[in-house]
């Protein structure tokens, strides 16, 4: 039987280019406004995209890192390297270095729990210290990190693809997939992490449907996972997140794929706010949890889940009419500890979750 999965109908998330004047500019979908309207915005402000991260209009983990990297290369070709020039200074690298470090620190801040972002811009301003020390001017900086992007993102789907393989491997056939919070192709710059396995699972007719939890308070599940599956055609239906535990204690379920913003040394996940009782309720049903996510989204400094910084959002986006006397906890992630995670999906194959980080240590070398 012929896969009906169309991911053509899938748009990339976010796209660096140059405009007609050579300026750089990044066009990226803004994911506030889906599923009703599909806007692609473009801009050629590093500051823009730093508010476009804050604000949720470029989301997900690996496409925050891309559209980070592209902010220190929107910064780099339309200010960073001309205003090296302009000052005339004798020591025009070391001028944009010391410009740069900052940049890239409040980029590095827009959202603090997904670790993608500081390692993208960590990645470009580890580049640009290097090729100054060769001898590099501005100008010549800033076009090699401008083709830096455009590397990330290929690698992104690339990688993305490559986790979809390894995570189709473990679905069963005529899997009905329960997944929480929008890791697809929307969150990446193109395929998805946990619904690139559903994407490379359905492409080989392994998927009945995908039961997408609404994810509160701001529906990624509901707007984003549905609007993305729906288009690409694989079966979708959404539910409350309060409904998960009806529908595996029903035996609706069969297989359980999130993503992850953060993951620790020991195989601790802080993914989005609602993971952690997935994990539980996927344990107590004995349903498979897998994590999928790649490389960049592991952090080996921080030995465990309880070391992972916690984003806090606006009160607005659980109570939009406050109450007087009321107050709102609207913590954005949680972490699921190790010991209820199946395995970890990642570009290099599926691991133990305590074993995952120095695996995926060992290949990237």
């Amino acid at each position: 039987m012929q896969s009906s999965i169309d991911l053509t109908r899938l748009p990339r998330s976010v796209r660096l280019g140059r405009d007609a004047d050579g300026r750089a500019e990044l066009t990226y979908l803004d994911e506030r406004l889906l599923p009703g309207e599909e806007c692609f915005c473009s801009t050629g402000s590093w500051r823009c995209i730093v508010d476009a991260i804050k604000t949720l209009a470029v989301r997900g983990a690996p496409a925050i890192g891309a559209a980070g990297a592209a902010a220190v290369a929107l910064w780099a070709v339309n200010e960073g390297a001309r205003g090296a020039v302009l000052h005339g200074c004798s020591e025009a690298g070391e001028s944009f270095l010391g410009a740069l470090g900052p940049v890239a620190a409040e980029i590095s801040a827009a959202r603090p729990t997904a670790v993608n972002l500081m390692w993208a811009t960590a990645r470009m301003e580890s580049l640009a210290k290097r090729l100054v020390a060769e001898g590099a001017a501005p100008g010549e900086v800033a076009d090699s990190l401008f083709d830096e992007v455009l590397r990330i993102e290929r690698e992104d789907e690339k990688v993305n693809r490559a986790i979809g393989a390894a995570g189709a491997a473990l679905v069963p056939e005529h899997a009905r997939i329960l997944t929480h919070c929008n890791a697809g192709s929307l969150a990446t710059v193109f395929f998805g992490t946990a619904l690139g396995v559903v994407y490379a699972a359905a492409e080989q007719d392994k998927v009945e449907r995908v039961f997408a939890d609404e994810t509160r308070p701001v529906g990624q599940g509901a707007r984003l996972t549905s609007w993305e599956l729906s288009r690409a055609g694989v079966p979708v239906t959404v539910i409350c997140d309060n409904m998960a535990a009806s529908l595996m204690g029903k035996g609706m379920v069969d297989f359980v794929v999130v993503g992850a913003d953060r993951i620790t040394a020991n195989g601790d996940v802080a993914n989005k706010i609602g993971t952690y009782g997935v994990a539980v309720l996927a344990h107590h049903h004995s349903i498979p949890f897998y994590v999928a996510a790649p490389a960049s989204t592991f952090d080996v400094s921080l030995p465990d889940g309880s070391a992972i910084p916690i984003e806090e959002r606006d009160p607005s986006e659980v109570l939009p009419q406050p109450i007087d006397g009321v107050d709102v906890y609207n913590p954005a992630f949680d972490v699921t500890p190790a010991e209820l995670i199946s395995g970890i999906i990642t570009e290099f194959g599926v691991f133990p979750p305590q074993d995952a980080a120095r695996e995926v240590a060992a290949r990237v070398g």
